[in-house]
């Protein structure tokens, strides 16, 4: 299992008491058959400790004890139950069921996902089936290509890719991380920005293992579609941050930009968590002609261990006309975040200019 971030506790209030209430009116009103006392029972159980996640799975096996243990029957059950959830958080804790006790009777339970991702995505609760019958769920899920229903097109992308936040690696993917190459190409130019998001960020997983496969594919993309245009760009995004010729040029950019740099500053100097840093650059074109410029900046952090951490942000990207100067300017706030914290000491930011390093100025965190 990926490691889970740590969780907020509004995020775990999702899968609350009040949720469980919730859950437990609609199996009731699903067919007298479902046992509330017993679900509810279970479900609050140790409630208190969980994360997000371990909720989702906690729920799902208190659901069990509450249904027929007959699994066709429980399913109907389930999917009487789904229409009448007040959160998606919800409808995944149902979700999770079909993965945890239905693995036995593949095609109910795929047909089952289908249906429940209208109302809170499947995407972790298929990862099982993937594991178990990788070949045989992927056929599934490219049939699903097809579907007239972007939830459904979009459980198909993000459910199966290979580093799918908060989700349980599966071993076929880790193995090969383009086994669902069919896939995308299928969905490159689907009309719904919802699925057009999770073909990138699937993508963007690739990009981390096989960066050379990635730019080899998305090379011969026909870009005349803005929604592929779109995905080519944003599936990019890790390599372009790092200043990938291939990745730049995909993009219709050159390795390296003709600028001269005015000014780049950090200010203050000094801060405090929780303090705002503002990050400005000046720089003029020397070129003869208009050039695309991607502008990131990258910020050393400090940490615990002193050796610093780095990570780019992304600032502008834009046309700079011959002889044009560009003055650019962002704000941060230092603070910490669940992926990220923060450590006392000196914070190095350099400013990149089509993936070339311009200018480097710090910070210090006291």
């Amino acid at each position: 299992m990926a490691s889970e971030p740590q969780t907020p506790a509004l995020l775990k209030d999702i899968l609350g008491p009040a949720a469980l209430r919730v859950i437990a009116d609609a199996g009731t009103a699903a067919s007298p058959r479902f046992d509330s006392a017993a679900f509810l029972g279970a479900a609050a159980e140790g409630l208190d400790g969980l994360s997000i996640m371990e909720r989702v799975r906690h729920i799902a096996d208190a659901l069990a004890l509450a249904l027929p243990t007959e699994y066709p029957a429980a399913l109907e059950i389930v999917l009487a139950m789904a229409p009448q959830l007040t959160h998606g958080f919800q409808a995944v804790a149902v979700t999770e069921f079909v993965a945890r006790h239905g693995q036995g009777d593949f095609d109910r339970s795929l047909a089952a996902l289908a249906t429940l991702t209208r109302f809170g995505t499947a995407e972790f609760a298929i990862r099982p089936f993937l594991a178990l019958e990788p070949e045989r769920t992927l056929a599934r899920m490219l049939e699903w290509t097809a579907s007239e229903d972007e939830h459904v097109r979009r459980l198909v992308s993000e459910g199966s890719r290979p580093r799918l936040p908060w989700a349980a690696r599966v071993p076929a993917l880790k193995a090969d991380v383009t086994l669902a190459a069919p896939i995308l190409e299928a969905l490159r130019a689907d009309p719904s920005v919802y699925v057009r998001k999770s073909v990138a960020n699937h993508l963007n997983d690739i990009a981390k293992d096989r960066p050379d496969w990635l730019l080899e594919r998305l090379a011969t993309w026909p870009q005349d579609d803005a929604g592929t245009k779109w995905i080519v760009r944003h599936a990019l995004r890790t390599l372009i941050k790092q200043g990938d010729p291939g990745a730049l040029a995909l993009i219709g950019v050159s390795h390296g930009a003709s600028v001269r740099l005015m000014s780049f500053s950090v200010s203050p100097g000094t801060v405090r968590l929780g303090d705002e840093i503002a990050i400005r650059a000046e720089l003029v074109s020397t070129a003869s002609a208009p050039q695309r410029l991607v502008v990131d900046y990258r910020v050393h952090y400090a940490r615990a261990s002193g050796k610093a951490g780095a990570k780019v942000f992304k600032l502008k990207t834009f046309e700079l006309g011959a002889g044009e100067t560009a003055s650019l300017s962002i704000r941060q706030t230092i603070k910490d975040f669940s992926t990220r914290r923060h450590h006392p000491g000196v914070h190095a930011v350099e400013l990149l200019v089509n993936g070339r390093t311009e200018a480097r100025t710090e910070f210090v965190l006291t």
